[in-house]
């Protein structure tokens, strides 16, 4: 048995599993890490740490100061932990959009959070620019800017692509997600190409996200919408920026939908619907590399941060999102 050194030890080296139905319906093996075992319950953890660890490196935050962060709601989870155990405060900045359950967790972890309407991000009031703004104006603060603070991504290279490496012995043929800072997307498929250049890295992108397009023509354009949190990216973030994109995936929510409810009725595995989109490009990818292939992705998050959206029928009829007999997306 592990003892680990302290609370933050706990953040990465999070179990792999080898997903039933995703692999049968590829033909292939379909691996997802699970980073909803991660204190905060995300993979969100990993780049907090990060961040907070990189600017106490370089003398940007003293004790007893403050973090401020625009986030879609984990993030500010994971900041909020790792400022709890560090002697820090956080102000977290996140649009009213995001899930009730989110909301009261950042309330419950003592963090001061601030709501703003959801605007596209050229709106001076999109959360990203508000968060700036506000630690701007606070004395002993620093801003995440976990979008182009590429110690988000470090954190991925360092971590998530060498555990993902070593739990498969080595033999991987190919990972994806979906990208919403592009830090895990393209953290992992740096530090995977450092192993072996081989490795098919692929985008999993949901609909009314900019990057799938991106990839595949040159072109930042989006189309149609998404009801998933966290992820979904019109520009291309400095994480972003050199990511070995190899090939893209474009998945609706319904299909997202289709392996929350399948992973949760036939695997135990209560997700989000980030987790669902992530899974379904998989399948796509292995069925591209062919069977056998040996797929690696990410289950970002719990479901039971979205039982209020995703778990409630109302909420899901609302969206235009088919509900199945067991009140569950179907």
């Amino acid at each position: 048995m592990h003892i680990a050194s302290d609370t933050l030890a706990l953040i990465g080296n999070t179990p792999l599993v080898r997903l039933k139905g995703p692999s049968e319906a590829a033909d292939a093996e379909i691996f997802a890490k699970c980073e909803f075992a991660n204190p905060g319950a995300s993979v969100k953890d990993r780049a907090a740490l990060s961040i907070v660890e990189d600017a106490e490196a370089r003398g940007l935050i003293q004790p007893g100061g403050t973090i401020v962060e625009g986030t879609a709601g984990n993030t500010g989870i994971g900041l909020a932990l790792v400022a709890n155990a560090k002697g820090y405060r956080t102000i977290i900045v996140m649009p009213e959009t995001q899930s009730r359950e989110k909301m009261d967790t950042l309330r419950a972890l003592g963090a001061e959070l601030v709501l703003v309407p959801a605007a596209p991000y050229s709106n001076p009031g999109h959360f990203v620019h508000t968060s700036r703004r506000i630690a701007e104006e606070t004395p002993n603060a620093i801003w995440a800017n976990q979008f182009d603070n590429i110690a988000n991504r470090r954190a991925h290279i360092i971590g998530t692509a060498s555990e993902i490496w070593e739990q498969m012995d080595g033999r991987i043929d190919g990972f994806t997600c979906a990208a919403g800072t592009g830090g895990t997307l393209a953290g992992v498929g740096l530090g995977l190409k450092e192993k072996d250049e081989s490795v098919t890295i692929a985008l999993t992108d949901p609909h009314g996200a900019a990057l799938y397009d991106y990839y595949a023509c040159g072109e930042l354009r989006s189309e149609g919408s998404s009801v998933a949190e966290g992820i979904g990216q019109g520009r291309i973030t400095a994480n972003l920026d050199g990511a070995p994109i190899d090939t893209q995936f474009r998945v609706s929510d319904e299909e997202g939908m289709v392996w929350v409810r399948r992973l949760l009725a036939e695997e135990g595995l209560c997700l989000g619907l980030s987790s669902g989109i992530n899974v379904a490009g998989a399948v796509l990818l292995a069925r591209q590399l062919g069977p056998g292939s040996r797929v690696a992705t990410i289950l970002c998050d719990t479901g039971f941060r979205y039982l209020s959206t995703l778990y409630n029928p109302e909420w899901l009829t609302a969206k235009g999102l088919a509900v199945d007999s067991a009140g569950t997306s179907a």
